[in-house]
């Protein structure tokens, strides 16, 4: 993401709000692209004052909401053909497992997994083109999507700016030995959440493979 922050950083603030509504509605689309990556690098800008946050909150939700109407619409008509030629050129994005996963959440959760998949990597991208190609009526669609599309958007925007200010302000004041200690501290965390996910994995591994056995 440092990267990303250091090219908004060279470039006009018009252009800043473009890629902010261009990438997260293609991301909306359909198309695998960094749209979080770019609204938290944005909303940090506006933290430093490059930008506006209101005017980038406004132009992320913009883009995430006529983004997945239009992955709604090229899901209607394209239909479960559709995700068969995605998955073979994008089988990291579009694979079988990953349909399957987000079919059975819109089983589950019908309009809501729209609001929830604005939350959610996988779905972020799937949650328009699959609800279109499931048939779910436009108007229980729209509702879902202009509320997630804001609330994601508007929320992720003003929690990275006020975050930003006051990481800010903390960084001016904090000694080297504070800064060590931090980062010490973050490794760690890093350190112990790895260890927790692993174990967690091999546990179902093996749980698996009792019930393979059996």
């Amino acid at each position: 993401m440092h990267a990303v922050d250091q090219w908004l950083q060279t470039i006009p603030s018009v252009w800043v709000y473009v890629i902010v509504a261009g990438v997260v509605g293609l991301e909306s689309l359909g198309i695998p692209l960094p749209g979080e990556i770019v609204l938290v690098s944005s909303a940090l800008l506006a933290a430093k004052g490059v930008v506006d946050p209101l005017v980038v909150g406004i132009c992320a939700s913009a883009g995430a909401v006529v983004g997945d109407s239009i992955g709604y619409l090229i899901g209607r008509k394209g239909g479960q053909s559709l995700f068969d030629r995605l998955g073979r050129r994008f089988p990291k994005h579009f694979g079988p497992a990953h349909i399957a996963k987000a079919g059975e959440m819109f089983h589950r959760w019908g309009m809501w997994a729209v609001f929830i998949g604005r939350f959610v990597a996988l779905l972020r991208i799937l949650a328009g083109p699959l609800a279109g190609a499931l048939r779910m009526p436009y108007w229980r669609f729209a509702v879902a999507n202009v509320l997630g599309g804001v609330l994601w958007a508007g929320g992720t925007t003003a929690a990275v700016y006020y975050l930003g200010i006051v990481a800010d302000k903390w960084m001016k004041n904090l000694s080297w030995a504070g800064l060590g200690a931090a980062v010490v501290f973050g490794v760690c965390t890093m350190i112990w959440m790895k260890r927790k996910a692993a174990k967690a994995v091999a546990a179902e591994n093996d749980a698996a493979a009792e019930v393979i056995g059996a």
